[in-house]
């Protein structure tokens, strides 16, 4: 290749690199925020024509989200938005329904006013984020809530199972809430568990913590399947 040729291939290399990042940012912001939701085909050729660039950079860009899990290659269907099934989202919450009111109920006892500063730190934390539309916060921010009411159930094994949960929810509770309009319902429900937990009332914080996981699971599961009827 003659020597002056290079520049303009790195050019032309760099650009595509610099349009396959841009896509992959937006298509990053529709998967996180659930306006593409798990189950959604992206489609190369209709993607570079809303981009107004060539297919190159688009099927870089679905590489990028391929490798970082948001994004699935399926052969003879392309790139589908990747997510947990309708199967799973169930396990995983019928899971949490069993676990977590018995962690809180074990925990609560030993809550110390420190721990109540902490947990509505992150409540407050939540509540802003969750008013100010911070779609990429609200999976971690709900995740430390929970786990910070369950840390002294003294029960290691399965708080770490509940963690394990509550990570495979981040993204699905970031789309629960963005679709179903949950918002207040959420942070209200965050609010008064940590009210009845500080009012001694441990039972009755323990049963709303399953209606709240509950209701959440039921929600999401819905907005799956109303996805999978919509693409079929």
């Amino acid at each position: 290749m003659p020597p002056a040729a290079q520049p303009t291939t790195a050019r032309g290399g760099l650009r595509h690199k610099t349009m396959a990042a841009a896509v992959a940012d937006a298509l990053r912001q529709r998967i996180l925020s659930g306006e593409a939701a798990p189950g959604t085909q992206l489609r190369q050729d209709a993607l570079a024509e809303e981009f107004g660039i060539s297919r190159i950079p688009v099927r870089e860009a679905l590489l990028q989200l391929d490798a970082a899990g948001l994004v699935r290659i399926v052969p003879h269907k392309g790139a589908v938005v990747a997510g947990l099934s309708v199967e799973e989202i169930e396990d995983v919450f019928r899971l949490r329904v069993d676990l977590e009111p018995q962690l809180l109920a074990a925990s609560a006892q030993h809550f110390t006013p420190a721990d109540y500063r902490d947990l509505r730190g992150i409540r407050d934390e939540y509540s802003a984020a969750l008013a100010a539309g911070q779609v990429d916060q609200w999976g971690e921010l709900n995740r430390r809530f929970h786990l910070g009411l369950l840390r002294h159930a003294g029960r290691p094994r399965s708080l770490s199972i509940v963690s394990a949960l509550l990570q495979d929810c981040d993204r699905p509770t970031r789309l629960q809430l963005s679709v179903s309009g949950d918002v207040a319902r959420a942070d209200r429900e965050h609010t008064t568990i940590l009210d009845l937990c500080e009012a001694g009332d441990i039972p009755a914080a323990a049963a709303l913590l399953r209606g709240h996981v509950e209701h959440a699971g039921r929600s999401l599961i819905a907005i799956y399947r109303q996805s999978a009827a919509a693409t079929a």
